[in-house]
């Protein structure tokens, strides 16, 4: 395995790492609240960082998050790459693409998931969909949202059609969310037009295999995400102890704090080499759900240790619900329960091990 960016990746990273640098900024991040900045968002899809998504692969989308996460810059980039971009160009088809896929690329469409499936949503045998899902990222600014009923078939469900509703919400993070109420509202089939409602044989197979692909491939871009909130945040925690003296010394010549440190640091290393492998499989056509999973895994489990760390070792600043280091700490602990919590996804992953293991 060769996880060295391309050219290409590598200077989408740049160009991100400058943009979130340069404008998701305390005092600007403090201004937004809870809702997206979109000024930020505008000025990333200008520089074709979206639209530079379908060619340097879901590892440079891990690459573009992690610089996202530093900052914990709130833009829609995830979702709109994940639930759109990706699952569109992969899964979707010809006429899809072709139509689809402009608007997502500028920026004039946002799209976002309501992953993972809940049983709750149903599509009728007139590809109608109902149901609730709780709260689904960044759906105050879709203009989409991609659904999997009870048979895990994915749907496209334009906001604006009747028999959409959509109630704000608040999350642990920042994400612009809202409740999705479906009420008969008309779904968009992902992807070759087959049966609607109850599938069966080879139908429901490939419906099942879309599923698992999106959610695989949301679950490595989050890890991603995961890898540069946990970075920012230690960043911030070595920053503030090698500057903070105690007794005439600085914090960070502190034993206890230099093993904290330590262990949040292997904790990051090992979410980003875990999404790096699940990406860079992915990108080469290889089975990639396993290595998807520990990817979730790590971020999900490790990811609550680093900004409780970041956390902690700011002292009292840390309990500052206005300091930098709050946002990382909310960040993580929002991630760590998205798409599947650290025993949620062993468990799942312990089952596909032992159903490989099998065959």
């Amino acid at each position: 395995m060769d996880f060295t960016p391309t050219e290409e990746q590598t200077a989408a990273q740049g160009l991100a790492a400058q943009i979130f640098g340069d404008l998701a900024t305390h005092e600007r991040l403090a201004a937004a609240g809870t809702g997206t900045d979109t000024e930020l968002w505008k000025e990333l899809c200008a520089a074709g960082l979206t639209a530079a998504v379908e060619e340097i692969g879901l590892l440079g989308l891990v690459l573009l998050l992690e610089e996202q996460g530093r900052t914990t810059a709130q833009v829609p980039l995830a979702v709109t790459c994940a639930y759109g971009l990706l699952a569109v160009a992969e899964h979707g088809t010809d006429e899809q693409r072709e139509r689809l896929l402009p608007p997502l690329r500028d920026g004039t469409a946002v799209a976002t998931g309501a992953f993972p499936a809940r049983d709750g949503l149903r599509a009728d045998g007139e590809g109608r969909l109902s149901g609730t899902v709780p709260y689904v990222p960044w759906l105050r600014d879709a203009t989409s949202v991609l659904v999997a009923d009870a048979d895990r078939v994915l749907w496209i469900v334009r906001i604006a059609d009747p028999g959409v509703a959509v109630t704000p919400v608040e999350t642990t993070a920042p994400w612009s969310a809202a409740r999705l109420t479906l009420d008969r509202a008309p779904g968009e089939r992902l992807g070759p037009a087959g049966r609607t409602g109850t599938n069966t044989g080879a139908n429901s197979v490939t419906a099942a295999t879309a599923y698992g692909a999106v959610l695989a491939a949301s679950r490595t871009a989050f890890a991603g995400l995961q890898a540069g909130v946990c970075a920012g945040s230690l960043a911030r925690a070595v920053a503030h102890t090698a500057t903070r003296e105690q007794f005439g010394r600085p914090l960070s010549t502190n034993q206890g704090v230099l093993l904290r440190a330590a262990d949040a640091h292997m904790d990051t290393e090992a979410i980003r080499v875990t999404a790096y492998e699940a990406a860079w499989r992915h990108d080469r056509g290889l089975p990639y759900a396993a290595q998807a999973l520990t990817a979730a895994w790590w971020a999900s489990e490790a990811g609550k240790r680093v900004v409780h760390a970041g956390q902690h070792l700011h002292g009292g600043s840390g309990a500052d619900l206005d300091h930098p280091v709050h946002r990382h700490f909310l960040w993580g602990r929002q991630l760590d329960a998205y798409l599947g919590c650290g025993s949620e996804v062993l468990e799942e992953l312990g089952q596909l091990l032992v159903k490989e293991g099998s065959q």
